[in-house]
């Protein structure tokens, strides 16, 4: 059974068709729209400050989301995929981005609709990340804008894909 618990009066709020992974852990302060996928061993900790979380947001293996205690809270709007061991913290990510595998978001992060953070990308503090745009490297900087075959051939071709693996998942129990 996944770990889903209040911290301090509040209680994660999870959306219709969602899947949570036997492993997964979801605490406090977390609001999640639906068709969500938190994967396995993926963190989602609300105990500090609050994360909210779109519609068709997926969370993959070993993810982190977290936030500062009484500064940063995080917001991850519809149609974003946070891939395997990312580290997303005190941050807002706007809709249709890919945050990379490993990738590291730091708090106040700004990142904008249409982006991909590239696997292994640190995003310093404070950085806001235009629209359509692809940051890589540590720390991160604009390596060039996107374009459309990248946001329909990566970034909604993921989103899709994870909601469609975890209808595979359903009967998990």
């Amino acid at each position: 059974m996944p770990i889903i618990f209040p911290v301090n009066g509040m209680e994660p709020q999870i959306g219709e068709n969602c899947f949570i992974a036997p492993n997964a852990t979801i605490v406090g302060d977390v609001t999640m729209g639906n068709q969500c996928s938190v994967w396995f061993n993926a963190v989602i900790r609300g105990d500090v400050n609050s994360i909210s979380l779109g519609n068709k947001v997926n969370v993959q293996d070993g993810a982190v989301i977290h936030c500062t205690y009484q500064k940063t809270s995080t917001i991850i709007k519809d149609n974003v995929s946070i891939g395997h061991n990312a580290i997303v913290h005190g941050c807002k990510i706007a809709e249709n981005v890919l945050i990379g595998m490993g990738a590291i978001v730091m708090d106040n992060v700004e990142i904008g609709s249409n982006s991909i953070v590239a696997a292994g990308a640190v995003v310093l503090e404070n950085t806001i990340i235009e629209s359509g745009s692809i940051y890589a490297g540590v720390p991160a900087k604009k390596v060039k804008d996107i374009n459309q075959e990248l946001i329909s051939g990566e970034i909604n071709r993921i989103a899709e894909n994870y909601v469609k693996y975890s209808d595979w998942f359903k009967d998990l129990k």
